[in-house]
């Protein structure tokens, strides 16, 4: 098991600027550290080997550290309430739960759990609405109804309490009651307990409990709840909804939020009298279909009210907030490129188990004034995809993984970690503990498989490469070349657009830039619009659309929406982006398919080996006779560190018409792919017979190039192993050649024709 575990606060930071290291030890009380540049994070002994060049700064040495945990579960926080339990009250409002039977679980609560004053609204014992109440002295009493709810079905619930006499009525009425099945469930009778009332916050699923954490959560959606003074019905529910309440109903109100209002944002808009905001923490999904929704409106923007409920989880997390444990001011002559927080502790013999490599970029000064003269080559860090695989842990808890890989998995220390501590919040490849998509994903929080070593799952016998080890050997490849180049992040992209990649003459990307913002996207093509050259260096880029929260940093959210190569599919009428109305899903989807951007788009994924190239007859068109310099073989990428060769994990290819340049030349393509290399779904309707590419002639990757009309160019590699194959026979093969007379000419001003 790790004994060390951390994140920064950043994935990005200017010379200049401070980053700052969460450190969590489950030995000891100390840990070293040491600041390291990145060049290769490949372990694998065919590899040329890691390399971490030690960068010396006033972080090195020894730091204090202790364990730290993170608080997951999200819920809803209300904290100028009144003492709720001291009068007579009413709660109203929708549930849709989607673990009744996990235990129990907090609808609504004002609690103090110090000395157990206080109510919970909650479900229990197989799913039964509940009251429970506290004398402040530890004594507590429990009601419930009768019968339990069903599973992802909308109740209305009605929770009314007087605590001068000690009545109580529950009533869960089903929307839409099934017949033989009894889940109409109510209850009405005394409590004899003295209710004590507290002054605490009030929560919506969840409670507070005595560590200081919140507990007991509630999985599943709320919609519309409303507390008022007074004994109130389902009647006054509806009537405050539809704005038809009279007079009395409406002044009684304690706190009215509505979910529909300011979606946006994390704030729960309370519509009543008193505007007693609540505020969504380790956020909870949002533009979720309410109870009322009738499918007339897909898009949450041009009918809110139908979408007035938030998915609540109790394995949701978006900020750790562990205390920092080392900071570094990057030195202003720190050169642009990848980084990590080297840090070691604990007394365990497996030296893997006691270090960790934290990663993070450091990219040019902010102020342009202060860049002075910048290489021409930038290369863009997808940090989008490493976040969007965040603690990918599909592989530990999926069926059927296995037979998707065709062939048995090895685990490391890194997945048994993440397989005992779920808190740590899964990826956009993962499902909740209730089934239900994950959504949103975060930086402010370990990202296990974002770090040097990390041997993923997806990368083929011989390598377990994917991802950001991927991206190392293109790191490595270019320090080898001696190649000067500033390094961007996805980030710094959608934040900056057009501008930050404005002054650079080529663009290189990483093995798999996946998920672009519209800002990112628009950037990038506006760029090649005016003349930029990319090298388009893996497979499946561009693919799937994000959007980043406008107020709450470093989260970002994707709708697996329609079709797609996706482990979950968003419930029909939850496609559009929560954090800013956008239909998400694919940027195919909308017209903008990855071969608008590249040239080649995304056509064929499998994970058992990776294979090679075989020449073309347009590599012997005199457009594309650089790129060939010294490069005679028909069979190109035999050898590589990912599977085995240059073409495998997702694979892109030319398919004209969707949109890519009609002069794209098809340089090479490859060939030799198994039965376990699939055509995505997208590209057909009925299900063929040949989807493999031992079958199916579409399968493979094609070897790319073409100019565009402002001198600029276009270079795809159109597979995520390619990189894999740049060190092998120390650098000195035709992947490497390939790729380098193609920079070389990049790097020359001569315009393309």
């Amino acid at each position: 098991m790790l004994k060390i575990v951390g994140y920064p606060d950043r994935y990005s930071v200017a010379p200049g600027e401070e980053i700052a290291f969460k450190i969590s030890l489950e030995e000891g009380d100390t840990f070293e550290a040491r600041l390291v540049r990145v060049v290769n994070g490949d372990c694998n002994p065919a590899g040329p080997g890691l390399k971490f060049p030690h960068i010396p700064t006033e972080i090195d040495g020894v730091h204090a550290g202790k364990p730290q945990r993170i608080d997951a579960g999200s819920y809803m926080i209300a904290s100028d309430l009144p003492a709720i339990a001291s009068r007579t009250f009413s709660f109203l409002g929708f549930v849709w739960p989607t673990l009744p039977k996990r235990g129990e679980q907090v609808i609504a609560a004002q609690w103090d759990p110090a000395t157990q004053a206080g109510f919970q609204i909650g479900i229990g014992d197989e799913g039964r609405l509940s009251l429970t109440v506290g004398d402040g002295a530890g004594g507590t009493e429990t009601v419930r109804v009768d019968h339990p709810m069903l599973e992802r079905q909308w109740y209305q619930i009605a929770v009314t309490f007087d605590p001068a006499s000690g009545e109580v009525t529950l009533d869960q009425r089903p929307l839409i009651p099934f017949a033989v099945i009894r889940d109409h469930g109510q209850y009405r009778g005394r409590i004899r307990l003295a209710v004590q009332a507290p002054a605490t916050a009030f929560l919506l699923a969840g409670r507070p409990e005595a560590d200081g954490t919140v507990g007991h959560h509630f999985d599943g959606k709320i919609d519309g709840p409303i507390l008022l003074s007074g004994i109130r019905t389902h009647a006054d529910h509806d009537g405050l909804l539809a704005g038809t309440a009279p007079h009395d109903v409406e002044v009684a109100r304690i706190a009215h939020w509505d979910f529909s209002r300011e979606i946006e944002s994390v704030t729960a808009v309370d519509v009543g009298p008193f505007g007693r905001h609540g505020r969504l923490m380790q956020m909870p999904a949002r533009a979720m279909k309410g109870h009322n929704w009738t499918g007339e409106e897909q898009a949450w923007p041009r009918k809110p009210e139908h979408y007035g409920a938030v998915h609540f989880h109790h394995d949701d997390v978006y900020d750790a907030a562990w205390e920092t444990s080392v900071s570094l001011t990057i030195p202003d002559d720190l050169r642009s490129g990848a980084y990590a927080l080297h840090a070691w502790s604990g007394d365990s013999d497996e030296t893997a188990t006691r270090e960790a490599y934290i990663p993070f970029f450091v990219r040019p000064p902010r102020d342009k004034a202060k860049r002075g003269k910048r290489p021409p080559v930038l290369v863009l860090a997808p940090t989008m995809s490493y976040l969007s695989y965040c603690n990918h842990a599909e592989h530990i808890t999926a069926r059927g993984a296995e037979r998707q890989m065709g062939r048995l998995l090895t685990f490391g220390h890194t997945d048994l970690y993440m397989y005992d501590h779920p808190e740590l919040g899964g990826s956009h490849y993962d499902t909740h503990a209730d089934g239900s998509g994950v959504c949103y994903s975060s930086r402010l929080r370990p990202n296990l498989n974002f770090s040097p070593r990390y041997h993923s799952w997806l990368g083929g016998p011989g390598s377990a490469l994917y991802q950001y080890n991927a991206d190392t050997h293109l790191f490595d490849w270019l320090e080898h070349k001696g190649v000067d180049y500033d390094l961007i992040t996805d980030e710094d992209l959608h934040e900056e657009g057009y501008d930050l990649l404005a002054d650079y003459r080529i663009v290189i990307t990483g093995t798999h830039p996946e998920y672009h913002s519209t800002a990112m996207w628009d950037g990038m093509k506006a760029w090649i619009d005016r003349g930029g050259r990319l090298m388009y260096m893996g497979g499946n880029g561009w693919y799937w659309r994000i959007g980043f929260h406008k107020t709450e940093p470093g989260v970002i959210e994707v709708r697996r929406a329609e079709d797609g190569i996706r482990t979950w599919a968003a419930e029909p009428g939850e496609y559009y982006q929560s954090f800013n109305g956008e239909f998400g899903g694919l940027w195919r989807r909308i017209g903008r398919a990855p071969n608008v951007m590249a040239g080649v788009g995304f056509i064929a994924q499998g994970f058992d080996i990776s294979t090679f190239y075989r020449r073309a007859p347009d590599a012997d068109n005199p457009r594309a006779a650089f790129i060939f310099k010294d490069v005679p073989d028909e069979i190109i990428g035999d050898f590589g560190l990912v599977g085995g060769g240059a073409a495998g994990i997702e694979l892109d290819c030319i398919t004209p018409n969707l949109g890519g340049p009609p002069n794209m030349l098809r340089l090479a393509s490859s060939d030799g792919h198994s039965a376990m290399m699939m055509l995505v779904n997208e590209e057909f309707g009925v299900v063929p017979p040949n989807l493999g590419g031992d079958q199916n002639e579409r399968v493979h990757a094609d070897l790319a190039f073409g100019e565009t009309p402002s001198g600029g160019a276009l270079f795809a590699t159109s597979s995520i192993a390619w990189c894999g194959s740049l060190s092998h026979n120390d650098y000195d093969n035709n992947v490497s050649r390939i790729t380098w007379n193609v920079l070389e000419r990049f790097l020359d001003e001569t315009p393309f024709v």
